[in-house]
């Protein structure tokens, strides 16, 4: 071997090197051209899926809208459980224009129920589908802690209506039934609470089948004569023509007579700087318009001494007083439907439900005995103190001038068949209109 074969060329190992990176960063470009195109395409995979995704979410919210609205894709009402329900309700009525949504005055109790019933679904239909019945139908401001109202509801009732089985504790086979009253609650205004459910035959009624209403009527004692009170009470037990203590509505009642079967004036534990609470308890089978509001206006009169326990008699008397007098009705705040009776129906609560009941009214008692405190101490810090014997004397004075006409020399209103004889016209004009 001659000396030029054993030495190396020196620039050759630096081309070979330079050539193998120029190769490897060709390689790698490529390979990043690559990736890039199958990202690009997995990422138009990605978002053709996800709008597929949120087209099938926007349809399944579409479909739920349209079966909440009664679509006809909505399930058949035919096809869905339902049972013929009696719900047994508190409310606070200051606030409400009466029970009725019929007079069209909001807010109403009766509108009140009907959208908690809408928003828990338990209503199928609407409210003339659900053979709606109601047992009193209380004014503006009046309270109730018993009123009864009946109408068919959602169930889990699988077997037919009549089965008793099906009844039993309110439950419905192995399933247990909705419990309606919590249901309820919780889609409810604070012054309104269910406070029972019962199932009812489906020939209930709550107005008709109501055997017996009973009313409270809360009052501060201060100066009246409970004693004369009572007795003149106790005068409206019995079967009497009360045209005298009401409102006649004289195109849709036609009797007067109502049956009173209990009466009673008595104090409760409530006091205030000692002035005695007291209440009037009345039962009957039904009562007209005002009549309870009438009846104490009247013996508040007697309980204030400007007007005789006799005077009961001779209001009773319709042929001897056949038109009734002017006077003012009783405040209808301290009125309260207290109970509806009826045979056979027992109203049902659970545990957890009624122990809910409890908190809320004690809770609610507490915010209003709060609201009390309020004004109590606004009596005394933003009022003049009355330290002047004269001042207070002249108050007195001016409360005594007023001067008290007897009801039996009052202006009287229109009798029942003075009214009646102006109806019968306005029915002709209306018949030939």
């Amino acid at each position: 071997m001659t000396m030029s074969d054993e030495k190396s060329d020196p620039g050759g190992d630096d081309r070979d090197s330079e050539i193998a990176k120029e190769t490897e960063l060709v390689f790698l470009r490529n390979r990043v051209k690559e990736l890039e195109a199958e990202n690009a395409e997995l990422l138009s995979q990605v978002s053709s899926c996800q709008c597929q995704q949120m087209e099938v979410k926007d349809d399944r919210l579409v479909r739920r809208r349209r079966v909440r609205k009664g679509d006809k894709n909505s399930i058949p009402s035919h096809l869905i459980s339902r049972r013929y329900v009696a719900l047994k309700i508190m409310y606070f009525g200051k606030r409400f224009y009466g029970f009725s949504a019929e007079a069209q005055m909001e807010p109403s109790i009766e509108s009140e129920i009907f959208k908690a019933l809408e928003r828990t679904r338990l209503l199928i239909g609407d409210k003339k589908d659900s053979c709606y019945s109601r047992c009193g139908r209380t004014d503006k401001g009046v309270s109730s802690t018993g009123q009864v109202i009946a109408l068919f509801l959602r169930s889990r009732l699988k077997a037919p209506t009549g089965d008793s089985e099906g009844q039993v504790n309110g439950r419905t086979g192995e399933r247990p039934e909705y419990d309606y009253v919590r249901v309820l609650n919780r889609a409810l205004p604070d012054d309104i609470r269910v406070t029972g459910w019962s199932p009812a035959p489906i020939d209930f009624h709550a107005r008709f089948s109501c055997s017996a209403r009973e009313y409270k009527y809360f009052f501060w004692r201060q100066n009246l004569n409970l004693s004369a009170m009572d007795i003149a009470g106790k005068k409206f037990i019995g079967e009497h023509d009360f045209r005298n203590f009401c409102k006649m509505d004289v195109a849709n009642v036609h009797c007067y007579t109502r049956n009173v079967t209990f009466f009673d004036v008595s104090p409760c534990q409530n006091s205030h700087e000692g002035d005695q609470l007291c209440t009037f308890t009345m039962r009957g089978s039904a009562f007209l318009w005002h009549q309870i509001r009438c009846m104490v206006a009247v013996l508040f009169m007697i309980g204030q001494g400007v007007e005789s326990v006799d005077v009961i008699d001779t209001l009773l008397d319709t042929k001897k007083t056949p038109r009734k007098p002017q006077y003012l009705l009783a405040s209808e705040i301290p009125l309260v439907l207290r109970s509806c009776e009826f045979e056979n129906v027992d109203f049902i609560c659970s545990p957890g439900a009624a122990e809910s009941l409890r908190s809320h009214f004690k809770n609610e008692s507490l915010t209003y005995q709060l609201e009390s405190v309020i004004y109590q101490e606004a009596l005394r810090n933003c009022l003049p103190p009355c330290n002047e014997q004269s001042s207070c004397n002249d108050v007195e004075k001016k409360k005594k001038r007023t001067e008290h006409v007897p009801l039996l020399s009052r202006p009287t209103e229109p009798s029942y068949e003075e009214r009646a004889a102006k109806m019968k016209p306005r029915k002709q004009e209306t018949c030939h209109v």
